[in-house]
């Protein structure tokens, strides 16, 4: 499959952390959590479901395809690292953190996000009291 655009790849992310243990996401909350109006974040639902990430039936919740998870989830992981390292690391403000992860999880590789990985798994745990959820 063709790499996603930045835009697709933060409306997987949003699916995968509104769902919850087997319940989807719902149109609403996606566009809410993305600052996008319903019309946009539809569309863009459209564009995933032809892609075969999401199973997205009229006036129903939203879920991941097993292809879709599987995305939504690295995107995740590697925005909580980034940001958990810009926190706990370099004591950067965890709302300023979260936005620069938000931008940087989308062309960071993975052997860079896996450095970072091995560092803070090297640290001491810190407590981090910014908003886990975007």
């Amino acid at each position: 499959m063709e790499k996603l655009t930045f835009t697709m790849e933060n409306y997987l992310e949003a699916i995968y952390e509104l769902s919850g243990d087997g319940e989807g996401a719902r149109l609403s909350d996606i566009a809410k959590r993305l600052g996008v109006t319903k019309a946009s974040a539809n569309s863009a639902m459209s564009t995933l479901a032809q892609k075969g990430l999401i199973i997205n039936e009229k006036y129903r919740e939203i879920f991941l395809t097993q292809e879709g998870r599987k995305k939504a989830e690295t995107t995740s992981g590697k925005h909580h690292t980034i940001r958990r390292f810009f926190v706990n690391v370099l004591h950067i403000d965890p709302l300023i953190a979260d936005e620069d992860a938000c931008a940087i999880e989308h062309v960071i590789s993975t052997e860079s996000v896996e450095a970072m990985q091995d560092f803070l798994r090297q640290q001491p745990v810190i407590k981090d009291t910014g908003d886990e959820n975007k």
